[in-house]
């Protein structure tokens, strides 16, 4: 049960996924977490100003990225315009994904185990490859919720067709790092409905002999 001070507040927005010489129409999950006086952003997409709705005057401390792929960090640039001050955190191993995408670099690189600050509690950074090689969640353990990104849907592992992804890789982060927390877990994904650990663990065979 939630213990902390926190909320969390959903913004859908809506643009354009490309790589591989294809691009798809998508809609994200951006995620705004924090108290009354600041919030960070997971995954600025596609629209700043509704971005900078829900963060209603508060200072962002952090904009962290789950990973590189432009449709999760196609906002930054703006979202930074509005908020010069906040740091913009990414993993070096998605740095690929980010140069295609944004001239200017992140100003700092997320780690496994990092813990990042967010009011009275912190978000616990997992490096979860697969989806891409530095593909990162983020645990608010207080609120026993879970930020997967592209790592975990419901239904199953994000893709892992195009390039920079592995099937193999991506279930081992999740069979590793996702599966192994408490099942009333609630993970709020970077596309589409929520789940929860508990929901998603029984199908873990399922996935693997389906395949990507």
């Amino acid at each position: 049960m939630p213990v902390s001070d926190i909320r969390i507040d959903k913004v859908v927005t809506s643009g354009t996924f490309s790589l591989d010489g294809g691009t798809w129409d998508v809609d994200n999950n951006v995620w705004v977490i924090g108290d009354d006086a600041e919030c960070v952003v997971i995954d600025a997409a596609h629209d700043a100003a509704a971005i900078n709705e829900a963060i209603a005057g508060r200072r962002l401390t952090h904009i962290l990225c789950t990973h590189g792929h432009d449709d999760h960090i196609d906002a930054v640039g703006d979202l930074v315009g509005l908020h010069p001050k906040a740091q913009v955190l990414i993993h070096d191993a998605d740095r690929m994904l980010w140069d295609r995408e944004i001239s200017q670099p992140p100003d700092g690189a997320l780690a496994d185990g990092q813990g990042i600050a967010v009011g009275s509690t912190e978000l616990k950074v997992l490096h979860t490859p697969g989806h891409s090689p530095g593909a990162c969640c983020f645990l608010l353990a207080s609120e026993g919720v879970l930020f997967s990104g592209d790592t975990l849907f419901q239904g199953g592992p994000g893709a892992t067709g195009r390039s920079f992804s592995d099937f193999d890789t991506i279930v081992d982060s999740i069979r590793e790092r996702l599966l192994t927390l408490p099942p009333e877990t609630v993970v709020h994904t970077g596309h589409g409905d929520d789940t929860s650990i508990g929901a998603e663990a029984p199908h873990l065979q399922e996935w693997i002999d389906r395949g990507e």
